[in-house]
């Protein structure tokens, strides 16, 4: 497979390192730029820029040609090249043929770099929070590093190719304390091949989907594959981030679908992704909106997916036993009683949002009017997460516990039909005032996963308004605002774009509901989509065009879990 270093970066499982082609911006040059994901969100952490250069020390122009194994950097002559492997979680190996690579670091802060020894120098990044080392293995090594009273005021590299071999070939390691200098290095097509057996036996374990698809499959088993990092900092277990564009992070309702993903093949990589969030769990019982290597952000959170979640999981695997249930039935609990706890300012019984970010569904109209707000999904992830828990404590021998859950399961049921089903449809409204919200919004569409549970009217409503044509069903699935809707944009985050988590929710609810047929068909649709236009963010509900960030797990993940559950 091959893919765009523009849209989809160019890593491996269990590294910080990456590899993109980056557009002008502030303070840098369109170019190939060897980065780091640490820190978080919202940056690419460029290090690098990579250039080839000719015998002469110009420029080369030169074609990126990248693979889950190595990127071939090729230059308009064929026996002029490049190759670059991320040979481990630390390490990326360079190896160039009649030609030279120049690597340029643009210090800022206290920013330097040294020389260790003959063949290997060291760059301090305060800027990234660690450290590189460059270390010549073939050829020659020209370094320009000019001080300026605290820091370095740039870091030139220049790696030259050996006249006998007319090859080069250098590392840079990453390290964030102490380097260790090694006794020797594997040659360096040995490392491309034990990368391309570690991607292949992922590849070979991810869900089987149709063969029409099978393009597909393979980006979105490189997308996940390769957005694994290692459990470093805030990151108690490995743990799949979002994306290496530039949403580094594990959202607080992202990671559940990619643990549903794994759970088949990997299931104690799934179950790290799944209790990661708990592990960071505050005393109140909320967990973080998203964690990162280096902190967790607490300014608002995620829907309890949760219940649902496990539920689903537990019926896939028998991986969850016992000790599994043990482990997660208190933190499982103390996020649900945060919910009736911290959540419910007008004492209704009914928990409400109190930002759009906290629904996941950031902009949606449901919070056009305001906040807080009151929304059914909320009502209906919480019934299915209490029905879990006493379930779980039925099976730990703890009755008393699972009888007080399966009330409250029943008594928040009653009260989300009393409180959001008016006139054939569930509203939204302001905690309070209970002032219903404008808009058409698929977000009110999800309680439709409580199925059966949910008397037959409601049911039927529900999947008559899935169905409509012109409103929320295109040819490429659910779109997140009625097409129709006056508050429609084709690239309005969630007022109209189709959305993995959406999908899949909604996919699972009209299964649920009775209605196998619509899931099959909006799993087909959905799938063809993303096996055309890629792991995209989101996409155009028209036009199936993706958008945001093109390269995302979860995306990835539900492609996978619809494509193997719901298409044939």
């Amino acid at each position: 497979m091959k893919f765009d270093l523009s849209i989809v970066p160019f890593s491996r499982r269990e590294s910080f390192l990456a590899v993109s082609l980056l557009p002008e911006g502030k303070n840098r040059q369109q170019g190939l730029y060897l980065r780091t994901v640490r820190g978080g969100d919202d940056k690419f952490g460029e290090a690098f820029r990579i250039e080839l250069l000719d015998q002469l020390g110009r420029p080369l122009p030169f074609t990126p040609d990248a693979s889950p194994e190595a990127v071939r950097l090729n230059s308009p002559a064929s026996a002029i090249y490049a190759e670059i492997c991320i040979s481990d979680s630390r390490t990326v190996r360079f190896r160039a043929k009649g030609c030279g690579i120049r690597l340029t670091f643009m210090p800022a802060a206290y920013d330097y770099a040294y020389e260790v020894n003959s063949d290997s120098w060291e760059m301090n990044s305060f800027t990234h929070e660690c450290r590189f080392m460059l270390t010549r293995l073939v050829g020659g090594m020209k370094m320009e590093v000019p001080w300026d009273k605290i820091k370095s005021s740039r870091v030139v590299a220049e790696f030259t190719a050996e006249t006998d071999t007319n090859m080069a070939e250098f590392a840079v390691e990453e390290f964030r304390t102490v380097w260790e200098p090694r006794d020797a290095w594997e040659p360096f097509d040995d490392a491309v091949k034990t990368t391309r057996a570690d991607f292949t036996q992922w590849l070979d374990r991810s869900l089987s989907i149709p063969e029409r698809w099978q393009e597909g499959r393979e980006l979105a088993a490189y997308i996940t594959w390769s957005c694994l990092v290692p459990a470093e900092g805030c990151l108690t277990r490995p743990a799949m981030y979002m994306s290496k564009n530039w949403m580094t992070n594990i959202w607080s309702w992202d990671h559940c679908f990619n643990a549903m993903a794994l759970v088949r093949h990997d299931p104690k990589l799934a179950w790290d992704q799944f209790m990661i969030l708990f592990d960071r769990q505050d005393e109140s019982g909320l967990i973080p909106d998203f964690v990162n290597d280096k902190y967790e952000l607490w300014n608002c959170n995620k829907p309890p997916i949760h219940g649902w979640t496990l539920a689903w999981m537990m019926q896939r695997t028998d991986y969850i036993r016992e000790a599994q249930l043990r482990e997660i039935y208190g933190p499982l609990s103390k996020w649900t009683r945060w919910w009736f706890r911290y959540r419910d300012g007008d004492g209704d019984g009914i928990p409400q949002y109190n930002h759009g970010n906290d629904s996941g569904w950031d902009n949606s109209t449901a919070f056009n009017n305001g906040i807080p707000v009151e929304s059914p999904d909320l009502a209906a992830f919480l019934v299915i997460q209490t029905e879990l828990l006493a379930e779980i404590a039925g099976l730990l021998g703890l009755a008393e516990e699972s009888s007080a859950w399966r009330r409250l399961a029943e008594d928040t049921l009653d009260k989300m039909i009393s409180h959001f089903w008016k006139d054939e449809k569930f509203i939204s409204c302001r905690s309070g005032t209970h002032e219903p919200s404008e808009g058409d919004s698929l977000l009110l569409f999800v309680p439709i996963l409580l199925g059966k549970r949910l008397p037959e009217h409601i049911r039927m409503a529900l999947l008559k308004g899935l169905r409509e044509d012109n409103r929320f069903l295109t040819e490429n699935g659910w779109a997140t605002e009625s097409v129709s809707s006056p508050y429609y944009l084709p690239d309005g985050y969630w007022r109209g774009p189709i959305w993995a988590p959406s999908t899949m929710l909604l996919v699972e609810g009209a299964a649920a509901a009775g209605d196998v047929e619509l899931a099959q068909e909006v799993s087909k649709r959905f799938c063809s989509m993303l096996n055309r236009s890629g792991m995209a963010e989101n996409f155009d509900a028209v036009t199936g065009e993706g958008l945001r960030d093109r390269a995302f797990t979860w995306t990835s993940s539900v492609f996978l879990i619809l494509g193997h559950e719901y298409t044939s």
